[in-house]
């Protein structure tokens, strides 16, 4: 029972859901929807817009009030909420908490209670900035998750070029997410290989040598894969811009949803002010 446990499953286990949460990406991005039906342009533009004004917002409510919309925007792009609440909500709100938890202690302002055991007060004014940056942050990130969720990964770094945001980040973009499962399956092969020779369970110390080890033979593996890649492209023609051969094309309905997504953010930034 200890070895199912160990440090090899672990990490092999943790490769095999990154590239299972990739593979379901690509296939909510196939799926019908109403995200999924949008141009990506106005896609991002639009879930540009209203992180921005939640993140301009000065309300409770219309900070609520935007997380409502990506909430029925997940619903209606059939995005499910067990996924966002395993890999959305729930992280971000532990990560979000511990970067918020000294806020209610270390803001001055009007004592609402006094930890007596410690000799610490907690102020209104503390707990009001950290519901907004936890409320913000879920947020922005639930919006970010469904621009990725229900979008090609290609059509999202188009989208950025059309945007004119500049060529190199695009392409460290692009070659991060293409590589980065194939550094991921070579890494899941190394464990397999090792975890197959192996008899009963390593000790604390053996665990670290090898991952150390590991480690080390990766991010070889990494720089010879790199320059290879990069001789490749320059072979076949690359000059240092991304392109793909799916053309983009404005219909009516895009237009439709882009003036739907100005309208809530220039109302949120007027109720938020």
């Amino acid at each position: 029972m200890a070895a199912k446990h160990g440090f090899l499953e672990r990490t092999t286990a943790s490769f095999v859901n990154a590239m299972e949460h990739a593979f379901y990406a690509e296939q909510t991005a196939r799926a019908e929807g109403l995200l999924q039906r949008l141009d990506p342009r106005v896609k991002l533009l639009g879930i540009l817009a209203l992180i921005v004004a939640a993140a301009a917002a000065r309300s409770f409510a219309v900070i609520a009030g935007l997380f409502a919309v990506a909430v029925v925007l997940a619903v209606l792009s059939n995005v499910l909420f067990g996924v966002l609440l395993k890999r959305v909500w729930i992280p971000v709100l532990l990560f979000t908490g511990v970067i918020a938890l000294p806020a209610p202690f270390v803001t001055p302002g009007r004592v609402v209670y006094h930890l007596h055991t410690l000799g610490w007060s907690v102020t209104a004014q503390g707990l009001v900035s950290a519901g907004y940056l936890v409320l913000r942050v879920e947020t922005a990130a639930t919006l970010c998750v469904l621009l990725v969720l229900t979008t090609p990964w290609s059509h999202i770094l188009k989208a950025l070029r059309v945007l004119h945001v500049p060529a190199v980040l695009v392409a460290i973009l692009g070659m991060t997410y293409r590589y980065l499962f194939l550094v991921l399956q070579s890494a899941s092969a190394m464990f397999e290989s090792r975890r197959s020779r192996m008899v009963g369970e390593l000790a604390g110390r053996e665990r670290r040598r090898l991952a150390a080890s590991s480690a080390g033979v990766l991010m070889s593996k990494t720089f010879d894969l790199s320059n290879e890649v990069y001789l490749a492209m320059q072979s076949r023609g690359y000059r240092g811009d991304f392109s793909t051969l799916d053309e983009f094309h404005v219909r009516s309905f895009d237009r439709v949803m882009l003036g739907v997504f100005a309208v809530v953010s220039i109302i949120a930034f007027w109720l938020g002010r």
